[in-house]
């Protein structure tokens, strides 16, 4: 049997992306995804072995040691087949392609993703993780390798057939949708769902393992906001009070884990995804401008914290994710025992620190991979700190003081530790949720200051990921900007655009995000079908279908956040073809979002901005003026996500608006006062000089929960 000898390295190690890295020196041939692997296969009549993966992904990793470390596997693979290692983030339209098939093949999806297919990239296999020997009905490589190889030599007309009939299936699903028309009882079917799978006891949706999904929350907040819809709100405390006290949080060094693998959000996958802490900072701020609960508003800047810290490069991108194992022990960077705790902080303080974060003797995580209990902690709470306070008769502020300088000697020991491995690509779309994270919470929290790294990281994009002609880029690594973008990219950084010019109020901001939504619309849309975005570009590389998202998975679609962006940009300049492009999409994808509207609930908060009633709000002064800056704090506090806010200002800045933006070329101040000039339900008032009258104003045809 060949192999490739783990000294000489394959052609993996040519590549920017660190998952591809991290398989360099594995004895298996691996290709990277290109014309060269598929010229081979077609010249060695060989299947391809597609492995999809990325570089935090826990059961990558053991995959990585039980099989593809492993010379007897490697020689199977090597003589069987044409081995090609792709990173899911980097390669996301690939991913997304091979993970259909695999959820139509096997009824779920995971990573790492395993395919099987011919030279010309139809697949006949599909599964997730493949241990290295077969057990527990669960097929192994070294007995699927050798019968997959016989199928091909013996019966490769049956697997060429079947390639054939998955690929029609897949295309058949791709062209299924039929256009329809949305009405508000989308809402409250989506809600319904969300309802009835709510966790009552613990939060969160449906059974272990439990995703955040904090999509789902924002929308449950703007239904709650439409309806008055008690059980909406509950719903979002629950689970966002459920998610801070869990061990799902690093309560030592902030931030979220990607999942909890029980219900209680105890025990969780612990590697962190930028994407989590985007979303998530706007779920705890917007939650926070609700119900003012002050524990929102210190986990969304503790989670800005640990971003700004360990997810920052010094060009201003945010990386992408650090992983779940160090040291070759998935959770070993986060965990803790007892003795060590009490060998780090004074006995009364270890004590109680311990009581308060429950840990235990023998230790509470149970590692998923081994199923053994270790001597080791998830550091977690069961109750806030306030009734734990009451509980041990001590004053809050002095726990709360007690427990944060427990926590930052916690830390500064954790530091010196072996860390987790850090995936240190940038990629376009995920850093477009950061910064929309970090312009909402600049405006929400009012604290300017977090929009300064939001701007750092949009002006790095703008600047180091774009071609020549303008068009987007996804990845950044090493100097190297790279790899076509995706819908997600234009989608997800346009949107980070327009909350940075709202918290900002920087033109170039809206004129960037203006300008490459005409990107997307000349490159993305389907023209020719019943409309919306397709996932790739209409010159991108040429996969076996063009996709069309709808439904929300970790992240929210393309098409849900390229809907949204299209209103809120038809509201900001008043552009009719936007609009047209929006109804459009409603009608495009009504009949698959009323299947399942749960499942596309980003789409549905697209949705009740443009069932209304929304405002268009345009502050005439400078921001050097007490008046104005009192406008956008009176204007930023409460919790309005369906309105869209221009300034209009004497300055350069103000013309530049104006080009952008005609209609608000004539607002001008009041008698030399900065005014506001508010439209609401496609109807306009008369400016006005005063805050409450704006909020008066902008609340007279406000929703069921408004009108108190």
């Amino acid at each position: 049997m060949s192999q490739n000898p783990l000294s000489r390295g394959n052609r993996l190690q040519y590549e920017k992306s660190p998952y591809l890295l991290q398989h360099a020196y594995n004895p298996v041939d691996w290709y990277p995804w290109g014309d060269e692997a598929f010229e081979k296969a077609r010249k060695e009549n060989k299947p391809i072995f597609l492995s999809i993966g990325y570089s935090t992904c826990h059961w990558c990793h053991v995959m990585e040691r039980e099989s593809f470390e492993d010379p007897l596997v490697a020689g199977l693979m090597n003589d069987a087949f044409i081995s090609i290692k792709v990173d899911r983030e980097e390669r996301p339209d690939i991913d997304k392609l091979y993970m259909t098939v695999c959820q139509m093949l096997t009824g779920s999806g995971g990573w790492p993703l395993t395919i099987i297919m011919t030279p010309d990239k139809k697949p006949f296999f599909a599964a997730t993780y493949i241990p290295k020997e077969s057990r527990f009905g669960r097929t192994g490589m070294v007995a699927l390798i050798p019968a997959v190889e016989e199928a091909w030599i013996k019966r490769k007309g049956e697997v060429l057939s079947s390639a054939d009939q998955i690929i029609s299936v897949v295309q058949k699903q791709a062209g299924d949708a039929s256009p329809g028309e949305l009405s508000a009882s989308a809402l409250s079917d989506a809600y319904e769902q969300l309802a009835h799978r709510f966790d009552k006891h613990y939060g969160g949706f449906g059974t272990a393992p439990k995703f955040p999904s904090p999509h789902n929350l924002l929308f449950l907040l703007r239904y709650w906001k439409r309806s008055g819809e008690a059980f909406a709100l509950e719903m979002v405390t629950k689970t966002l009070s459920a998610l801070r006290l869990g061990g799902i949080y690093d309560h030592v060094g902030f931030g979220f884990h990607r999942y909890a693998t029980d219900e209680r959000w105890l025990v969780p996958h612990f590697e962190k995804m930028l994407y989590d802490q985007a979303l998530l900072t706007m779920a705890y701020t917007e939650a926070f401008q609700v119900t003012g609960n002050t524990e929102f508003e210190q986990t969304a800047r503790e989670i800005i914290a640990y971003v700004l810290r360990d997810m920052t490069s010094k060009q201003g991108g945010f990386y992408s994710a650090e992983d779940a194992d160090s040291e070759g022990e998935e959770g070993k960077f986060y965990l803790w025992s007892r003795e060590e705790v009490e060998s780090l902080l004074p006995a009364d303080d270890a004590r109680l620190l311990l009581k308060v974060f429950h840990a235990e003797k023998g230790g509470n995580f149970r590692d998923e991979a081994t199923g053994r209990k270790a001597a080791a902690n998830i550091l977690h709470l069961t109750k806030p700190l306030s009734v734990s306070a009451a509980e041990i008769g001590m004053p809050e502020e002095k726990l709360r003081a007690m427990i944060e300088a427990a926590r930052r000697r916690l830390f500064s020991t954790r530091e010196m530790r072996a860390h987790p491995f850090k995936d240190d690509k940038i990629l376009t779309d995920w850093n477009g949720l950061m910064i929309a994270a970090l312009a909402r919470a600049s405006q929400a929290l009012d604290d300017p200051a977090y929009a300064l790294p939001a701007q750092q990281a949009a002006d790095f994009i703008l600047d180091s990921m774009r071609l020549p002609n303008g068009r987007m880029l996804h990845r950044y690594r090493e100097e190297e900007a790279a790899v076509s973008a995706t819908l997600d990219d234009y989608a997800f950084f346009i949107w980070g655009l327009i909350d940075l010019y709202e918290a900002t109020f920087e033109a170039r901001y809206l004129q960037a995000a203006i300008m490459l939504n005409r990107d997307l619309l000349d490159h993305f849309w389907d023209e020719t079908g019943e409309g919306g975005f397709f996932f790739s570009a209409d010159d991108g590389e040429a996969l076996l279908l063009r996709q069309k998202e709808i439904y929300d998975g970790a992240l929210p679609s393309g098409n849900s956040v390229a809907l949204h962006n299209l209103l809120r940009l038809a509201r900001m300049t008043a552009n009719a073809d936007f609009e047209k492009k929006a109804a459009r999409m409603g009608m495009a994808f009504a009949s698959m979002v009323l299947q399942q509207p749960s499942a596309a609930t980003h789409f549905l908060t697209a949705f009740d901005f443009a069932l209304g009633p929304s405002c268009e709000v345009v502050i005439a002064g400078s921001l050097r003026q007490a008046e104005t800056r009192h406008f956008l704090k009176k204007l930023r506090e409460p919790f309005l996500p369906d309105k869209v806010v221009l300034l209009r200002t004497e300055d350069d800045e103000g013309r530049s608006l104006a080009r952008i933006a005609p209609f608000a070329e004539h607002m001008a101040p009041l008698n030399g006062k900065p005014a506001v000039y508010v439209c609401s339900n496609f109807a306009c008032s008369s400016p006005t000089t005063d805050a409450g009258e704006m909020l008066r104003l902008l609340k007279a045809g406000a929703p069921a929960s408004d009108q108190r």
